[in-house]
């Protein structure tokens, strides 16, 4: 599916930091001797999307849909199958070599799991300062003060520089995640679910300290994660995918007061809203079915097999994302006429 519209902000004049056209990413299916490719994993299938500077763009959706392998593919830990993946003017999907090394300072990204994406082997000091060395930005006494400046940005005594990861908790590990990300002053930072493996005492720490170095640094993020309510905390606008592909996207309070994809719809009514009388009100709108396998995504819409408004046309053709409103894009026949 090609993108028919821009789905980007009307009134965002800012700079445009990162825009995503048509991004594809499919995990061959090989089986016998030979090992011959019988089909593909379609984990990311037509994503677009563009992140303005200064701004946090939510990705959300259930897991399976995408969502980390669309982070892992726009910074290049995966390699993408097809589309354009465009990163402060050049294409991240072409470069190669030493020019993608020294973009690569400029964009870094924050993982889901604190306990596995440190080293245990390295001190504190080896893992922020490592980028440091690296990309011969600091050494010597000039590096152990940059390391001791982040440490003290994330909220970390810089006496622990010494230690070891397994000397940390999670949320203090995440930190120390936080701060080799920020060594080396990147433009966006895509922060992959940074909070689910913390405990839930932890997650607001941390979202709070994301949107404290945002408007101290001026940080981009892209935001991946399921949680809806923390979705809505910290982003300005938000995507929802299903199945490898973004069925809405809108900014943060039209997408949470006025979703239009039956798939939102469902998401959004599984939140708990903390009004017992608002509560008891609410429709809750309960998915049949599980998720399809991405190896073998449905004929038409995606969402065909768990819509609870599906009809006809929805079986044979597949829905093009289109703009509703200003700003406001969806991916479904339902709302065709609204375009």
């Amino acid at each position: 599916m090609t993108m028919a519209v821009p789905t980007t902000s009307p009134t965002d004049t800012r700079e445009v930091v990162l825009r995503v056209e048509n991004l594809k990413k499919y995990f061959p299916i090989n089986r016998g001797i030979f090992q011959r490719h019988v089909g593909d994993v379609k984990a990311v299938d037509g994503v677009s999307f563009d992140v303005h500077r200064g701004e946090t763009l939510g990705l959300v959706g259930e897991s399976g849909c995408g969502k980390t392998t669309t982070g892992r593919t726009i910074i290049r830990l995966y390699e993408p199958t097809a589309g354009r993946v465009d990163f402060l003017g050049h294409d991240m999907a072409l470069l190669k070599g030493e020019a993608l090394r020294q973009i690569r300072q400029k964009i870094q990204m924050i993982f889901q799991d604190p306990y596995a994406s440190l080293n245990p082997r390295m001190s504190v000091f080896s893992i922020v300062g490592e980028p440091l060395e690296v990309f011969h930005v600091a050494a010597g006494e000039e590096r152990k003060d940059r390391v001791a400046e982040l440490l003290e940005l994330v909220g970390l005594n810089p006496d622990f520089m010494r230690r070891y990861p397994h000397e940390f908790s999670g949320g203090q590990r995440q930190r120390i995640g936080l701060a080799r990300a920020l060594a080396l002053n990147p433009d966006l930072i895509i922060c992959d679910e940074p909070i689910s493996a913390l405990d839930v005492s932890i997650q607001a720490q941390v979202v709070n300290l994301l949107e404290d170095l945002q408007e101290k640094l001026g940080l981009t993020y892209v935001f991946i994660a399921h949680d809806l309510s923390m979705v809505r905390h910290i982003s300005n606008r938000v995507a929802v995918m299903y199945l490898g592909k973004i069925v809405e996207l809108t900014d943060r309070d039209t997408l949470y007061s006025n979703p239009q994809h039956p798939y939102t719809q469902a998401l959004l009514s599984a939140v708990p809203v903390p009004d017992p009388v608002v509560e008891e009100k609410r429709h809750r709108i309960i998915l049949e079915g599980d998720l399809p396998s991405p190896a073998n995504p449905p004929k038409g819409c995606n969402f065909n097999t768990r819509c609870p408004k599906v009809f006809d046309t929805c079986f044979e053709v597949e829905p093009d994302i289109v703009e509703i409103a200003p700003g406001h894009f969806c991916a479904c026949h339902l709302l065709k006429g609204k375009a």
